[in-house]
């Protein structure tokens, strides 16, 4: 199958491109594309307009085609396209780092760039590990994940991650990890508006596992403090307290998987901002350029970085790790004026400010068919739906579809949509999502 791409003029064969996350057959026989975006909109090929519900995919925060962000990557463009970023810097991704800490927790202003998020979370596990072993602990190298957890694709985020599709292709892989189970507790806390009440015991699975590996074989916990990718999974009240308090207790390092809730989207800085707990080290990509061009980051506290740092003999090469890409100076462009947008238009309390009019909008839904379901924390929503008997995620899918051809960009996982619109959003843009969401519903069977 071939397509016009009316930016070119070219036509554009669909066969090369084998795409991820995708069911490429599905997909190709009736393709969803989108040629333009600005604003809080996509455009089709053929002109229709597309109400974006998802950022993009968790990560145009400030929403599309922003003219500051636009305008600092064109000109570093054309002044240095690209910089080593090995034994060589360049002021901006020092600029970038710095923007980036003076956002970040407390005592979290040491900045690692990457690439994705997926890359943040391995370089996260393989600090935690470096940690340990430069304060004479290497004994401890065990990963505690979570059931339904999302850390990226790579081998580690994978070990550490708890979606069984992701990881039961290379099982020879998954040494070296544990799992706590999921928080999500459907039959006690369903239409649950914020953080659910009942749960904070699930994370006393925590100190099993410390009591079966001992605490002394065990490196790191990492977590996303809200789970995005499995389906908007709200931590219950508490939860995160204990989980965070056992870590203290017995030396383990607690990582924040942030790549989704980073920069805004529960109406702070960071989930580690909203829940007042500060981790040990911290994972972000995402929304932390406004997606424009890819770039990732790994915060670490001062504790880390000076042990890892500190530790090695002079001249050495601390952290035996890097990309050819970290701190490439169109990212770090973008970092710099994204971070000044957030600020300027002070979107983060925005964010928190339209929280409740989103909640009440998305609680809404609470009769609509299908809905067995319906989850908020900040900009956020989940709405899950009952399977279709003998085929699970048909619905999901169904349904995403029906929203696109009505209007809508919502993402779907199994049998649950998940929304997370730029922080620009305005009500009446709001009460079209959920009226499509609505409508679209009502044509599944």
């Amino acid at each position: 199958m071939k397509l016009d791409n009316p930016l070119t003029g070219t036509m554009v064969s669909l066969d090369e491109w084998w795409m991820p996350f995708t069911a490429n057959r599905q997909f190709k026989a009736a393709p969803r594309l989108l040629a333009k975006a600005d604003g809080m909109h996509y455009w089709t090929p053929d002109g229709r307009q597309i109400l974006d519900g998802t950022a993009g995919l968790w990560c145009v925060n400030a929403g599309h085609n922003r003219k500051p962000i636009v305008e600092a990557v064109q000109k570093q463009a054309a002044t240095m396209d690209f910089a080593p970023p090995f034994q060589v810097g360049h002021p901006l991704a020092f600029e970038a780092a710095t923007a980036v800490a003076n956002v970040a927790p407390a005592g979290m202003r040491h900045v690692f760039f990457v690439n994705s998020g997926s890359e943040a979370a391995d370089t996260a596990l393989k600090m935690a590990l470096a940690y340990h072993r430069a304060r004479g602990e290497p004994s401890r190298r065990i990963i505690i994940g979570r059931e339904r957890g999302y850390h990226g694709v790579n081998i580690g985020g994978t070990m550490a991650g708890g979606i069984p599709g992701n990881r039961k292709v290379w099982p020879a892989m998954m040494a070296g990890v544990d799992h706590i189970r999921s928080t999500h507790d459907l039959a006690r806390n369903a239409f649950s508006r914020g953080q659910p009440a009942h749960g904070a015991e699930f994370a006393d699975e925590l100190d099993r596992l410390i009591a079966f590996h001992d605490a002394s074989n065990i490196a790191a916990v990492i977590v996303e403090p809200m789970g995005g990718s499995a389906g908007v999974l709200i931590p219950p009240q508490g939860y995160l307290e204990k989980l965070a308090a056992s870590c203290r207790k017995h030396g383990i390092l607690l990582i924040f998987d942030e790549v989704i809730t980073g920069f805004g989207r529960l109406g702070a800085p960071f989930a580690a901002d909203y829940f007042g707990i500060t981790p040990d080290i911290l994972t972000c990509a995402k929304a932390i350029n406004n997606a424009a061009v890819p770039l990732g980051a790994v915060l670490a506290s001062d504790a880390v970085h000076d042990a890892i740092v500190n530790g090695a003999p002079e001249g050495a090469i601390e952290f035996l790790h890097g990309y050819t890409y970290s701190g490439h100076p169109l990212a770090c462009a973008a970092v710099v004026a994204t971070q000044k947008l957030y600020a300027q238009e002070k979107l983060f309390d925005r964010a928190r400010d339209l929280a409740p009019f989103w909640e009440q909008a998305l609680h809404s839904l609470k009769d609509a068919r299908h809905v067995i379901d319906v989850r908020n924390l900040g900009l956020v929503g989940g709405i899950e739906l009952e399977p279709r008997a003998g085929a699970p995620a048909r619905r999901g899918l169904e349904a995403h579809v029906r929203c696109f051809e009505s209007g809508a960009l919502v993402r779907f996982t199994g049998d649950i949509l998940a929304m997370s619109p730029p922080l620009v959003i305005e009500k009446p843009q709001i009460e079209q999502l959920v009226e499509t969401i609505r409508e679209s519903l009502k044509k599944i069977d």
